[in-house]
């Protein structure tokens, strides 16, 4: 029963401000130090030689530099003005412009807060241009810059990954579908709100230069801004579809392909190149100190026989399978209000996932349910992540209420992506069982 006590423990010391780590920390040394003494020390020893040790977490500071050297290469806004080019004349035209720029750009990077910084700065001031409405500018901007939760590849999915015990490279295929199903229902109800209320997002009619391009001249300027971020994409995720590549090696290619660009782009400068290892090892640190704490309080909580315990309460209550999950899953999303998706993952997936497992679902289906909902999680307040980067990226007149309006329908898109992708879960294992097929032959 002792074991049970870590969870309130945890809540009220993240309710009193203290940093999520710390509180992690803290509950697992307090309860650590009660139940096994001295002994403790050597339980806590283990558990960071495991993290240290881990060397598929060596992506995460290839990632997380890849998407920092990509932000300096031109290679955004290029795209975006390749995009804005076939998209401007539609409803809602650069609004979804936006959202295809955020779902490449996404899949070049792995970094949610690099393609919501980067497509904002570069879209925001062209919609407010042609007088978008703040919430739908909102609303597009957070929901597009956060696809790199759900789009591959992705730093959560190289977390998730070690902690579910699930293999990354099918975690990386499998949600694939389920990311383009998502951003293709934020394209069409920005196209269904902006023909039946066009004063949201005005379709342009004035004639500028790009109108005087030629066909083969707009597809010469598509080609050029195309290739780089696709090369980027198969460098990464087709070296890990094909089986020519581990995630670390292919995170490793990406981010030589990103340093790469940024000579060809003649933005590589000494300055650039400093500003990105420090914001990589930053964000790293960031990463695997909460990862550490993380492992010490679930190790504590295993080892008291917390996860025993919670084996044989589930049971007790003799839940169904589809009843277990949608509990799980609500409380991941209720979660989100308060926790960042870190936080999120090692407290709840430790647990779940045995669980999950023990009544027949896949992992991979059950962790891809997860990623929806954590990608949801960056639009709800309190925490709202995706929130607070527009905040800083964009200008004053977007006031939070216009950003909390405009959030709220996307946040009911990823509610009818996650009904699709509950209800078809070939949607996530139908890729990796086919390319598993593949490599076998």
């Amino acid at each position: 029963m002792l074991s049970l006590l870590m969870f309130p423990a945890l809540f009220v010391l993240i309710f009193l401000g203290f940093p999520v780590a710390f509180s992690l920390i803290g509950s697992a040394f307090i309860f650590g130090i009660f139940t096994f003494g001295d002994a403790v020390f050597f339980q806590f020893i283990s558990k960071i030689e495991g993290i240290a040790s881990n060397f598929i977490l060596a992506a995460v500071p290839l990632f997380v530099f890849m998407g920092s050297m990509l932000e300096r290469s031109g290679i955004a806004k290029q795209l975006f003005s390749a995009i804005h080019m076939w998209t401007r004349r539609l409803p809602g035209g650069l609004a979804i412009g936006a959202i295809i720029m955020c779902i490449i750009f996404a899949a070049s990077t792995g970094v949610i807060g690099a393609t919501e910084s980067v497509v904002g700065l570069l879209a925001i001031p062209a919609m407010l241009k042609h007088k978008y409405s703040h919430s739908l500018i909102s609303g597009t901007i957070c929901a597009g810059g956060s696809l790199g939760t759900i789009i591959p590849p992705s730093v959560v999915v190289v977390v998730l990954g070690p902690i579910a015990d699930v293999s990354i490279g099918d975690l990386m295929v499998g949600m694939i579908f389920p990311g383009l199903i998502l951003a293709s229902l934020y394209i069409i109800y920005i196209i269904i709100l902006c023909i039946f209320r066009p004063e949201n997002g005005p379709t342009i009619t004035e004639e500028d230069e790009i109108d005087r391009l030629s066909f083969n001249q707009k597809m010469l300027i598509t080609f050029k801004a195309l290739v780089p971020p696709l090369l980027m994409i198969f460098s990464v995720l087709g070296s890990i579809m094909l089986g020519w590549a581990a995630p670390t090696e292919a995170a490793a290619l990406g981010a030589a392909g990103a340093l790469i660009l940024s000579v060809i782009y003649k933005k590589f400068t000494l300055k650039t190149f400093k500003e990105a290892l420090i914001k990589t090892i930053t964000i790293t640190a960031m990463i695997m100190f909460i990862l550490m704490a993380g492992s010490l309080f679930t190790g504590v909580f295993a080892a008291t026989g917390g996860m025993s315990l919670m084996k044989e309460i589930v049971n007790s209550f003799n839940l169904s399978p589809w009843f277990l999950l949608f509990a799980f899953l609500g409380i991941i999303f209720i979660a989100g209000f308060f926790l960042e998706w870190i936080s999120i993952l090692l407290i709840f997936i430790p647990i779940f996932i045995p669980l999950i497992v023990q009544v027949g679902f896949d992992p991979v289906w059950f962790c891809v349910l997860v990623l929806i909902m954590i990608q949801t999680s960056y639009l709800t307040p309190p925490m709202a992540p995706a929130i607070f980067y527009l905040r800083g990226v964009s200008p004053a007149e977007i006031t939070l209420s216009s950003m909390y309006k405009g959030v709220i329908p996307f946040v009911l898109i990823q509610i009818v992506a996650l009904i699709v992708v509950l209800i078809f879960p070939e949607t996530v294992t139908w890729l990796p069982e086919r390319l598993l097929g593949f490599e076998g032959q």
